[in-house]
């Protein structure tokens, strides 16, 4: 089964696009659901079986506080300057770990990777 990923609006449009240009499955929220909260952003995500992408810490709150385990979020944290090393080492991520980032939190930065069970 391929990896479905939903980019959260705040993901930069070039980092959707070098996703789908490396051959990932990805939907925005941007382009379909704009203005929605992150309530609704994380039911899109698990109703899609999909990896939330985004770059709102917010989230993190969410799924620990909630204890919503039924998503995977990969969360970056990086510098305008680093968009294109931020990119690869998403890219690198999802070919390496692909579905066992659901039911993770991950935490990517230019040079470290953290990944943390969900409750």
């Amino acid at each position: 089964m391929p990896l479905k990923i939903l980019a959260d609006e705040d993901v930069d449009y070039r980092i959707v696009k070098e996703l789908r240009n490396k051959g990932f499955e990805v939907a925005s929220v941007l382009e379909d659901h704009k203005s929605i909260s992150d309530k609704e952003v994380l039911k899109i995500a698990k109703n899609k079986g999909a990896l939330l992408i985004t770059e709102d810490k917010d989230f993190g709150g969410w799924v620990f506080a909630h204890k919503e385990n039924r998503v995977g979020i990969i969360f970056l944290r990086y510098k305008p300057v680093e968009l294109k090393k931020i990119t690869e080492s998403l890219i690198n991520l999802l070919l390496k770990y692909t579905d066992s980032l659901y039911k993770k939190f991950t935490v990517i930065k230019v040079n470290k990777t953290r990944i943390r069970e969900l409750p």
